[in-house]
Order: structure tokens, then C-alpha cells, then sequence
């Protein structure tokens, strides 16, 4: 045989030393771990099978992201499932979001949607266009918001400077309205150009004193910009009914720390509930007294627990006079996303879209009120057939967090409170947001929200009418347990008796 040559000989020799080195520190690694499972008390499995033990806790950190990818089903993920997201990537990139061979939707399950189609659809020639809806008649500068379906809250903070330039720019590319979110308006909200909801959490960022209650002066100073069309006052978040907001250390940077008004490095959680208001009395006070400093419309978001609260709130409206009604009310859902929320609050409390519409609905018509206050629905509306659904059960406007996540890129890692986003949106790891390009994702933002646009009018077309707000209740009927479908008119009736 022929003798290596001397290079190649020394590669192989070093190749081999490695190897030897590896495995002696694996066997090391595997003596000390034996020893430090068999000696600790924290963990059975650990204690009574050294080593192997630990397998368990790697295999189901990874099964969350291989199940997505290896195991689900299209239509099986929770919270969302690959089909939603699929149809928000086609729809961010402009492409076609045609389907081949059939439906693969079970429509047969309780609770599924079914729209009512006219047996002669409009055509575009005989399509009218629609009215705009002005938002506080009552206020120096009302709203007239050119687009039915917006960004909902999302703050500075929960997600990234690249990932709320995206959306500012693409919002105002797609012209629709952008909410801050609770974290304060900061100018990455203001860069792109959009109109603004500005949102008012229970901690007042960007708006507060140290003990969370309201300061005019820094209000003034926010809602005097041009952008700023509405205050939103948020008493409840859909998944974290009567819970602030929960904000981790390693998010609050020096600059988060200065828009909000706290401290650099620490945990920023919010009272559960604002300090001024305990009833519906003070929430109409509160409500008037921003009103007055801003001289734009104002309401609030909630979650809706049960009708009782509303109809005392409307009869106290109807007592003051009409023009001291909120000017709209946001309802977000049970099931409404979040960056970080207790399991109980998040899985238990409040009451779903589906459910709490139609009374917030059917409560305003009763005290005469549905005209003077819009409604605004939040809560998983990221699909054209959700979004239609609200729009049939009486919402006046629909607004998404997630479905804009997705358009930016999100792959539902479900890291968003771990400041560990693989995507860049709800990290401030530098060299995580190096991924997120604002100036590419703000046209995919604003490519998605023109899809849902086109396909609810889509399908408000075969049903027969001009636009997307003239859906009604009687255009769409819902799957019963008996697996047959009942009119949502019949389910929940506009009219009071």
C-alpha cells in the first residue's frame, strides 16, 4: 500500500484527535449529568432515569414547532391553523389565493358560518359606493375612517421599532387606521404617515403620573398631533379580562422606558383596572374629560362579561344626554391575542365575539344609542369570512393585531413574551430585527389588508350587495349541534320586542 500523503495524513490525525476529545467530554458530560440527576429531588423523572430523563423536556420544548410543520393537519392548529395562515402569507405577497378540487373546511361543525348568497350577484357595473360613517359628531374633529377593516393595538414594546415602521407605512399605503396599543405613541407610529388611534391603557403610558393616573399636559402634548384621530380608553383586553398589560424586563429599553414614562430594565405590569374608574358613572367622566383635552372622538375597548353593565351605562348615556356617549366602543373577544396573559384569564373569562356582539348590538338599539356609538370588533377578524361574520352581526368596523403579524412575517413561534421572535417583530435582539425589513413588509402589509378589503366586498357581492357594510344578519345563517344552519336574524334578533 501507499503511504498517505503527509498532509492529508496530519488532517486524518487531528480529524481523529477531535473525535476522541468529543467523545471523552460526552462521557464526562454524561458521568456528571447522572450524578446531578440522581442527586436532585425537583424532577422524578430525572431522578429515576439519569440523563434519559432529560430527553422528555427537549422533545416537548421541540414537538410545539414540529407538530406545525410534520403533524397538523391544515385545518387543526391552534390559534391559528395552516390554512388562515396560508391564506394571510398569499394575501401579503399579492398572490392568488385560488383553491383547486374543493373545500377542505368541514362545514358541518357547530358554530360555522354560512353565507347566504343572492341567486342574482351584483355586477360591478350596478355597485354603488359606499357611504363613509363619521365617528363623534358631538367633537371639533370628528373621524370619517376611510377603511372598515384596521390595525388594532399592538404597543411599542410588545413589538419592535422595525415591525411598527412596517405597519405604519403599510397602513398608510393600504389607508386604514393604525391603534398604538397601551405602550404610548411613539415616532415609529408617526413615521409612515397613517391616522393614529391612540390608545389609553390602565398604566397611561405615555400619558401618566407615577401613580397611573391621567396627565392632561402629556395627553395634550399626544393627541394635538395631526395623525392622532381617536382615543381609545382600554378597560379589558380580549385575552386578559381584568389583567394590565404584562411587559418583561429584558423588553423595557431606555427608549421604550422614556415614550412609556418608566423605568429602563424593569418589569412594567399595569393595574388591573384604571385608578379614576370604578363605575359607569366615572367612566363617562373619564371618557369627557380626555374628550375635552383631545377635541377628537374618544371610547373605550372592552371585553364583554355580561349586558347588565351596558344597559346601566346606556341608561346613565340616555340620562346625561346623548352627546356624553362614547363615541364608539371597541369589543374584543375571549379569544384575542396578547404578548403575555395568565393561562386562566386567557383560556376562561369573557365571552367570544360571537356571543357578545350581537349584545352589544341588540343593547344600544334598545336605548336608541346603535346610531351615535360604532362599534368596533377585535378578536381573531384576520380572514375575509371573519371579518364579513362581524360585519353581518353588527359591527360598523373591524380591526386585526395577528392577521398584521402575520403579514409581517410571523410564524406563530408563540415567543412573543420571551424577547426570543425568530421573525424580529416582538424582539429587541438587534441581530433578530435585522431580518425584518420595514420598507418590504410595510408593502406586504398593506397588500394583505387590500385582500380582505376585496374578498369581504367579494363576498358581499354574491350575496347581493353593494358593499361590505350592507351585510346583515339575514345574509349569513350558523351550523347548529343538529348539523343543520339557522339564520343569525333568527338567533339573535336586531329588533327588541
Amino acid at each position: 500500500m501507499h503511504p498517505l500523503p503527509p498532509l492529508l495524513s496530519t488532517v486524518l490525525n487531528i480529524f481523529a484527535a477531535f473525535v476522541s476529545l468529543f467523545i471523552l467530554l460526552t462521557a464526562i458530560a454524561i458521568v456528571v449529568f447522572y450524578f446531578v440527576d440522581r442527586f436532585q429531588h425537583k424532577d422524578a423523572i430525572r431522578h429515576n432515569f439519569p440523563v434519559v430523563g432529560r430527553f422528555r423536556a427537549l422533545f416537548s420544548y421541540l414537538g410545539e414547532f414540529f407538530r406545525q410543520y410534520f403533524f397538523a393537519m391544515d385545518r387543526e392548529e391552534m390559534p391559528f391553523n395552516r390554512a388562515e395562515r396560508n391564506w394571510v402569507d398569499h394575501a401579503s405577497k399579492a398572490e392568488s389565493n385560488t383553491m383547486a378540487f374543493g373545500s377542505t373546511k368541514n362545514l358541518s361543525i357547530p358554530g360555522t358560518a354560512l353565507f347566504v348568497n343572492a341567486p342574482f350577484a351584483k355586477l360591478e357595473a350596478e355597485i354603488d359606493e359606499p357611504e363613509p360613517l363619521l365617528i363623534g359628531p358631538y367633537v371639533e374633529n370628528p373621524y370619517v375612517p376611510p377603511s372598515y377593516f384596521n390595525i388594532s393595538g399592538m404597543s411599542f414594546g410588545a413589538i419592535s421599532r422595525p415591525a411598527v415602521l412596517a405597519l405604519s407605512r403599510g397602513a398608510k399605503m393600504a389607508n386604514c387606521w393604525m391603534n398604538t396599543g397601551e405602550g404610548g405613541l411613539s415616532p415609529y407610529h408617526l413615521e409612515g404617515g397613517a391616522d393614529i388611534v391612540f390608545q389609553i391603557g390602565t398604566a397611561k403610558y405615555g400619558c401618566r403620573n407615577d401613580d397611573s393616573t391621567l396627565n392632561e399636559d402629556k395627553l395634550k402634548k399626544v393627541t394635538d398631533h395631526d395623525q392622532v384621530k381617536m382615543v381609545e380608553v382600554k378597560l379589558a383586553q380580549g385575552a386578559k379580562p381584568g389583567k394590565g398589560g404584562l411587559l418583561p424586563g429584558e423588553k423595557v429599553t431606555p427608549e421604550i422606558a422614556e415614550i412609556r414614562g418608566i423605568k429602563a430594565g424593569e418589569p412594567s405590569d399595569s393595574p388591573n383596572r384604571h385608578p379614576e374608574i370604578s363605575n359607569t358613572g366615572e367612566l363617562l367622566d373619564f371618557i369627557s374629560r380626555v374628550r375635552k383635552i383631545a377635541k377628537k372622538p374618544v371610547g373605550f375597548k372592552t371585553v364583554i362579561g355580561s349586558s347588565s353593565w351596558l344597559e346601566e351605562l346606556c341608561t346613565e348615556i340616555n340620562h346625561r344626554g346623548i352627546e356624553h356617549a362614547p363615541d364608539f366602543i371597541t369589543i374584543d373577544s375571549a379569544d384575542g391575542g396578547t404578548g403575555a396573559a395568565p393561562m386562566p384569564l386567557m383560556d376562561n373569562v369573557g365571552l367570544r365575539i360571537s356571543e357578545a356582539l350581537p349584545i352589544v348590538d341588540f343593547v344600544l338599539r334598545k336605548h336608541d344609542l346603535r346610531d351615535r356609538i360604532r362599534i368596533i370588533v377585535s378578536g381573531k377578524r384576520i380572514t375575509p369570512s371573519a371579518v364579513a361574520l362581524a360585519l353581518c352581526a353588527g359591527a360598523d368596523f373591524t380591526v386585526t393585531a395577528r392577521g398584521f403579524l402575520f403579514s409581517l412575517g410571523c410564524i406563530q413561534a408563540m415567543r412573543c413574551n420571551k424577547n426570543t421572535c425568530p421573525t424580529g417583530i416582538t424582539t429587541h435582539n438587534k441581530a433578530l430585527q435585522a431580518g425584518l425589513d420595514p420598507t418590504e413588509k410595510s408593502h406586504r402589509v398593506a397588500a394583505y389588508c387590500h385582500s380582505v378589503r376585496m374578498e369581504v366586498d367579494m363576498i358581499a357581492h354574491a350575496c347581493g350587495v353593494d358593499e361590505a357594510r350592507q351585510l346583515s344578519r339575514k345574509h349569513v345563517r350558523i351550523v347548529q349541534g343538529s348539523g343543520h344552519s339557522v339564520s343569525l336574524d333568527d338567533l339573535y334578533p336586531q329588533t327588541p320586542s
